[in-house]
């Protein structure tokens, strides 16, 4: 689907009012190699549009599925450069009365098991979209979920914290969970305490709760069966003030 704005998404908007709106978009403008500055800019139009139709609409925004078509050898780069632009167009864009999360869809889709044709997804891509957009749905609609409470004594997993981006309050990080075990886990939970007052606007790739300083991440329904040796990460957006100052994460086979 491409980012066309215009009156068609105002008609639609006046005719339906809805208090969400799910995106993913931009991969047939990624196909045509438009800049990721281009397309987010007509993001910025149509979530301009949806906050004229509603103020408080909610946005759920996706870091869109992976593309590798057989057509277009350059497709696979130019949606990670592109999703890679959307978090910190999200943080610039999101407002308290109508926040935008955004939805990771890239990580763990498999353009080969996923896709039919290095594009569309089948059944198993169908499942894990799903999967990736149920919990920012839930807690559109009715506030966080929780997240499973981290287990004791939780040995063979390591996590490895890394701020991938950083601008005046506000930053960009990510978590990657390795299984340092000998057997296969089904699941795991990783905590932090931040020693600076950063709070995490938003999070994916994993079920977040954060009480003051301290944050909990738990798997997603797709992320958490890791074999000996496997990683996954997880990403977040996060707010900062004077000092930035890295956590050591601990990690919990759940």
């Amino acid at each position: 689907m491409d980012t066309c704005a215009g009156s068609a998404s105002s008609g639609w908007l006046a005719a339906t009012r809805p208090d969400i709106v799910v995106m993913h978009l931009g991969t047939n403008d990624v196909w045509s190699n438009i800049a990721a500055a281009t397309i987010l800019g007509a993001f910025t139009t149509l979530v301009n549009q949806m906050r004229a139709s509603n103020p408080a609409m909610k946005i759920l925004v996706a870091r869109i599925i992976p593309m590798n078509p057989p057509t277009c050898p350059d497709c696979a780069q130019r949606v990670v450069a592109f999703d890679n632009a959307i978090p910190a167009w999200a943080a610039a864009t999101t407002t308290a009365q109508s926040p935008i999360t955004v939805v990771d869809l890239w990580t763990g889709f498999s353009t080969s098991t996923d896709t039919y044709d290095g594009v569309h997804p089948n059944a198993s891509g169908d499942q894990k979209m799903s999967d990736a957009w149920y919990p920012a749905l839930t807690a559109a609609l009715s506030g966080p979920i929780p997240t499973p409470t981290p287990t004791s004594g939780g040995g063979g997993c390591a996590a490895v914290y890394r701020i991938t981006g950083q601008w005046q309050g506000g930053f960009q990080g990510e978590v990657t969970v390795t299984n340092t075990g000998a057997s296969p886990m089904t699941g795991w939970d990783v905590g932090w305490t931040f020693a600076n007052g950063q709070q995490v606007t938003q999070l994916w790739g994993g079920r977040l709760r954060q009480t003051g300083p301290s944050v909990t991440v738990g798997n997603e329904t797709w992320n958490g069966a890791l074999a000996p040796g496997a990683t996954t990460t997880l990403g977040f957006l996060s707010s900062w003030t004077a000092t930035n100052t890295p956590p050591t994460p601990a990690c919990a086979r759940a």
